[in-house]
């Protein structure tokens, strides 16, 4: 039996779970860099119309590139097959499209990344055993079977023609897609935005640390009791959704989806757009996506033989000089920035 004497036990823990309450505040404020960013990307919108087409290119890769960073960057998950979520999307939209099942984007959106979810669900179990060498097949060996799946079903999917005679109704009901593609830039990133507003605060949470202590140590967070297979099939549906939708919102703005979709290539540049920007802090996909869109079709133009070169050096700079002793090149510029916003406390995982 208690004493009456005895300090009750919320008198221990409450210090605690104010720290704990602080941090998390501290890492879900904004800091200047963030605000920026997204300032100078709404900008575009006037400052950069005729560019929009390209622009829109970038927010999808983008959105892919962040849902690859979920699982890579928090959980460790590597993937080779990450185009087969981003397919299941393009080809839901398209086919939503063509038969005029659902006619409003946005709703087909939604629709497409659930479809994406769904799959990512049910190939989440594939990824919960093994190293990432058996990860690694298992993801590739999905997007390549899918890929084959939609060839062979070409009466549904248009197999190696692709899926023609999509129409796109008005967003909203309102807005119309444009040749000139200001509708669907604008439409793009706003879902990019939203998107990027739950993925940040989901890595800020209690759950998103809990999937950094699993990527450090499955072992280590098994002990303190993190259960990695149920945080591990959260997050991997959750990217899952996200590539889907990405993959939808590609279909909508072009009105044209193939078997590219879920093709390796799609894989391996959302790798090499992450390993440009880096990994585990969610701007990387976005930052990666500006860099590698742009020097593609800078390099492309300039030189169209070798373009792929110039990209491949950019990648072996990168490894040989080393992301941290850039990000110490950079550390003035964020100390600056901490000086200039004295509420801000603390880093934020989603930070650039």
């Amino acid at each position: 039996m208690r004493s009456e004497t005895s300090p009750p036990a919320l008198s221990v823990t409450a210090p605690l779970d104010t720290a704990i309450a602080v941090q998390l505040a501290a890492r879900g404020r904004w800091s200047p860099f963030e605000i920026l960013f997204w300032l100078g990307a709404i900008s575009t919108i006037w400052l950069l119309p005729d560019h929009h087409l390209i622009l829109t290119e970038i927010v999808i890769w983008g959105l892919f590139a962040l849902s690859l960073d979920l699982i890579l960057g928090y959980a460790g998950i590597v993937s080779l097959g990450h185009a087969a979520f981003f397919g299941v999307g393009a080809y839901t939209a398209g086919l939503l499209a063509r038969h005029a099942l659902i006619g409003e984007p946005v709703v087909a959106l939604l629709v497409a990344g659930l479809a994406g979810g769904a799959f990512g669900f049910l190939t989440s179990f594939l990824v919960l055993r093994g190293t990432d060498l058996t990860r690694l097949m298992v993801t590739l060996g999905v997007a390549l079977l899918l890929r084959e799946v939609a060839n062979r079903m070409a009466w549904l999917t248009g197999g190696a023609d692709g899926l023609q005679g999509i129409t796109m109704q008005p967003v909203l009901g309102l807005f119309r897609f444009d040749l000139y593609g200001h509708t669907a830039y604008v439409y793009s990133l706003v879902v990019l935005f939203v998107l990027f507003l739950l993925a940040r605060r989901i890595v800020g949470s209690p759950f998103g640390l809990s999937l950094l202590a699993i990527k450090g140590n499955p072992l280590r967070a098994g002990a303190i009791g993190i259960g990695a297979g149920p945080r591990i099939v959260a997050v991997y549906t959750l990217a899952a959704v996200y590539a889907a939708i990405a993959g939808a919102l590609l279909t909508q703005t072009t009105a044209f989806t193939s078997l590219e979709s879920l093709s390796f290539d799609r894989s391996a540049d959302a790798l090499l757009v992450l390993i440009i920007g880096g990994t585990g802090h969610l701007y990387g996909g976005l930052i990666g996506a500006v860099v590698f869109r742009f020097a593609q079709d800078w390099l492309s133009a300039a030189t169209p033989q070798y373009w792929q070169f110039w990209i491949g050096l950019i990648l072996v700079v990168i490894v040989l000089v080393g992301r941290d002793r850039i990000g110490g090149w950079l550390a003035p510029l964020r100390r600056a920035g901490d000086r200039l916003v004295p509420w801000r406390g603390g880093r934020d995982g989603g930070r650039p």
